[in-house]
């Protein structure tokens, strides 16, 4: 009897050890990952992708890695371990044109890249340093860039277009001898330099580099204001993220190397040669004939222009992302306004002809052929103005992106005076 308890006792103690190890399996076969957010400040990676050919606009860029949809995953057992993703750090949960940085740190890599010698700051800073002397020449004489030009862009390599391409275009028309940087991620690859080969195929000296923030703002008030957008510290607000940095972007490159900033939808009617410290007004006042709005589509600086370096102080101290404007046009407006006349401060304020001869709200004007002889006489007197009296044409991005060129228009004419491959537009800009 004894031993008939005896073993029921043991079948009793088994039998709750399985009942144990199945609980416990249970509990590590079906489990909650609730992601939890590096501590590593993130790089900033790219512009992302702001497909501005679209009505649909996507506004935010991520890595593969990153795309989790729901933040909460259920998963299965596995027999490695998972590895914390690539993290991104979403700026703004409210607002829909949200910005990616990505984590370029090591701990969030799996172990066997560990062994590769990743980037550091002093490398990257070297690299994008190295590229740019490179590509401008260490010699200020030198002969083959004697103008330099940038350009940023902020979307996909696809959007890079027509009218993108037809503004490089003008611009070696105007200047054969110059050099283009486009300041881009996307573009910075080796589709973004097939885009741009034909240029190269005639000699012409362009390229596409990605930004480095980091470097171009070291020592600067802007540096502070970078590392807190980084840190999440900053609310980028409704506008574009994108475009924001777009107008810090522009301000650190001249700044840092001198030259010529031009948005991708400017078209080079003529050389800027004479030109020196230079930024152009969008409107004047009907009354007393002074400006009232700049604009900062067009800008023509010498390196460490203290106008420039104003610029970036105001960036960084008056940073809103809820007005449109308020960081570019409207900022270059606010300091000229309270620098003009102080000592120091060398630069000319162009009257709007110069680079934009037609407002933005009358930008169609230009696209559309003569439909009677009042209109037609109109066309080649608004013609042989711009001819005569304008630097370059702003086409107002949006305004005018979907737009066809017709017969007899304005812009047909401005083409065909400004074009490296004549035969080869189309009917849009």
């Amino acid at each position: 009897m004894d031993g008939v308890i005896k073993r029921r006792s043991l079948y009793a103690i088994g039998s709750c050890f399985l009942l144990f190890l199945l609980a416990y399996n249970s509990s590590t076969v079906f489990y909650v990952q609730v992601p939890v957010p590096g501590n590593s400040s993130p790089e900033i990676s790219s512009f992302l992708t702001e497909n501005v050919a679209r009505k649909s606009r996507k506004l935010v860029s991520y890595s593969t890695k990153a795309k989790r949809s729901s933040s909460v995953i259920y998963a299965v057992k596995e027999e490695t371990p998972l590895v914390k993703p690539n993290s991104q750090l979403i700026i703004s949960r409210k607002n829909p044109n949200m910005v990616g940085f990505s984590y370029d740190s090591e701990a969030y890599q799996p172990r066997r890249r560990k062994k590769k010698k990743s980037l550091v700051k002093g490398d990257r800073i070297d690299v994008f340093s190295m590229r740019m002397k490179e590509f401008f020449g260490s010699k200020a004489s030198n002969s083959s860039c004697k103008f330099r030009f940038f350009m940023t862009w902020i979307s996909s390599i696809e959007s890079f277009g027509e009218r993108e391409l037809f503004a490089v275009e003008s611009l070696f028309k105007a200047h054969p001898n110059g050099c283009l940087v486009i300041m881009s991620t996307s573009m910075d690859s080796p589709r973004g330099m097939q885009v741009l080969n034909p240029f190269l195929e005639k000699g012409l000296r362009v390229t596409a580099i990605s930004p480095d923030f980091m470097y171009l703002f070291k020592n600067t008030i802007a540096q502070a204001w970078i590392d807190n957008l980084m840190k999440g510290n900053i609310e980028p607000g409704e506008v574009s993220l994108g475009q924001n940095l777009s107008n810090l972007l522009r301000l650190g490159l001249l700044y840092k190397f001198g030259g010529i900033y031009l948005d991708t939808d400017v078209i080079v009617l003529k050389s800027f040669g004479k030109l020196r410290n230079v930024i152009g007004a969008q409107t004047i006042d009907v009354e007393t004939r002074n400006w009232s709005r700049l604009n900062n589509a067009v800008m023509i600086f010498d390196k460490r222009h203290p106008l420039l370096y104003k610029f970036i102080e105001e960036f960084a101290l008056t940073f809103d992302g809820n007005k449109w404007g308020h960081n570019g046009p409207y900022l270059v407006s606010r300091v000229v306004s309270r620098v003009s006349g102080r000592d120091g401060y060398n630069f000319t304020v162009l009257p709007p002809m110069a680079f934009y001869p037609v407002d933005w709200n009358r930008i169609g004007s230009l696209f559309l052929g003569p439909r009677n002889e009042t209109q037609s006489k109109w066309l080649l007197l608004k013609l042989q103005q711009i001819r005569s009296g304008s630097l370059a044409v702003h086409l107002w991005n949006k305004q005018s992106r979907e737009l066809e060129v017709e017969e007899g228009s304005i812009i047909q004419h401005i083409m065909s005076d400004c074009c490296v491959f004549c035969n080869s537009y189309s009917s849009k800009l």
